[in-house]
Formats: structure tokens, sequence, C-alpha cells
């Protein structure tokens, strides 16, 4: 773990995976949107209203997904002091919480149709929405503070106890009597969704998380060539002010010449 704790390592080694996860999200979106929206059926049930699924699903899973990684990122800056830690929960934020947002859109028009209301106060929305807040909470604390340090390390508490909110979510179907309804694809008897819905939508995960990774990626280097200009301008500046208070410094009396 601590072999990527260089930044510069880390960059080269981004700079060799971006293009690959690049290329793996054009090709798995691509599919898996002409595979949702044209090949596979419409719900005997819900119609062609079910086609919302296959952005709904991948961004209510991303949103745990995510949020699961800042916890794991949070705990790690915490206990070893990783240096990239912070770093990776700090720009994983703002990609969860429009995964999440996205998941609370689609779930809104997937609902109207099928409850006949666009929100209600059932156990899995109100948990999702609560991970949102804690996704906004987790962004204002990292900037929150004039220290940075103490941002981040206020943060990465926050990302630890909100934690319990992930199994809250994916349980919450089986705890209380909901009318979200509950899974059909990770289960421990299989998939209960058809081949032909299974597939698209599967593709369309793979084609979110690989973007979550790019995104993750192009956003840490970022950050980590801004932090780099940062430490070189303050450099310069320290050294052009020592310059300064030499240049400042009364020269030594140089002796009379004596004459002869």
């Amino acid at each position: 773990m601590h072999r990527f704790a260089n930044p510069g390592r880390f960059i080269r080694l981004s700079g060799r995976v971006l293009p690959w996860s690049i290329g793996v999200t054009l090709l798995c979106l691509s599919v898996g949107l002409y595979l949702s929206l044209f090949v596979a059926p419409a719900d005997y049930q819900q119609g062609e209203s079910v086609r919302i699924m296959y952005v709904h699903v991948p961004s209510a899973w991303m949103a745990l997904f995510v949020y699961s990684n800042i916890a794991i990122a949070s705990g790690i800056a915490l206990i070893w002091r990783h240096p990239l830690a912070d770093v990776a929960a700090k720009v994983s934020s703002p990609i969860g919480a429009g995964f999440t947002f996205l998941a609370l859109a689609t779930g809104s028009l997937w609902g109207k149709p099928m409850w006949g209301a666009w929100w209600v106060w059932d156990a899995r929305l109100t948990s999702v929405l609560v991970l949102f807040f804690l996704y906004l909470g987790h962004m204002a604390l990292m900037n929150a503070f004039d220290d940075p340090g103490r941002g981040r390390k206020a943060a990465s508490v926050l990302a630890l106890v909100g934690f319990v909110n992930v199994p809250i979510i994916k349980f919450s179907v089986d705890w209380w009597n909901t009318l979200h309804q509950p899974a059909s694809v990770l289960r421990m008897e299989g998939p209960s969704i058809h081949a032909e819905m299974l597939w698209p939508l599967l593709l369309m995960a793979v084609g979110f998380t690989f973007y979550y990774v790019t995104l993750l990626l192009v956003r840490m280097k970022s950050e980590l060539l801004a932090a780099r200009t940062r430490a070189l301008r303050l450099t310069a500046l320290e050294a052009g002010r020592g310059e300064g208070r030499r240049g400042n410094r009364p020269r030594a009396e140089r002796p009379a010449a004596v004459s002869s």
C-alpha cells in the first residue's frame, strides 16, 4: 500500500491505467445503453418505464460503492496516515454525491408511474437521501477549517460514522415493510431478473464503475499536481524573500584608501 504513497509514482501509474479505464467505460456504456434502449424487452407490468432501471440501479450501486471506498480511505488515512488516502476520499465525495443524486432523480421518475407519487418516505428512499446529505457534509467539512488537516480529519470521522447507513440502505427492504422491491440481482439463490434484462444492467454497472475509476484517477492527478504547484510557488516565494532580506543588509564599510 505504501509503495503508491509517492505522488510521482502514483501519477505515472495512473497515466498507464487511464487509457484502459476510459476505453472500458466507453465500450460498456455504449453497448449497455444500446442493449438497454433497443434490445431488452419491456416489462410485462411496468412497460417501457422499466428502462429507467438501467440507469437507476447502477447509480444506486455506485452511491454505496463510492461511499464505502471513502470510508475505507478515511480509515487508512486516520490509522496509517497514508498521504494519498485523504486525496482519494476528497475527490470521491463529489462523484459519489452525483451518483446518489442521479439515483434519487431517476427513482422519482420511475416511482411516479409505478407508485403514483414522486416521493414517499420509504425506508430505502429515506436512507439514500441521508446518504446524499452525508456526501454533502463530507464535502463541507473538507473545506470548513483554515487548517486543511483538521478538515480532513473531521471529514474522515464523519465518513466512518456515516458508514452505518450503508447496510441500512442494503437491508432496509428486508428489515421493514416498504414499497421498494427487494433485491433481484444480488441474491443467495441467484438473480431473479431475466437474462435479456440482466446483461444490459450488468454492462451498465461495469461502465459506471470504470467511469468512477476514470474520474477518480483524473481528479487525484489534478489534486496532486495542484499541490505540487502550490509547494513550488511557496518555495519560490520563500527564496525570493530570503534574497530580499540578504539584499537589504548594510554593506560593510571599506577602509579608506591611504594617500601616498
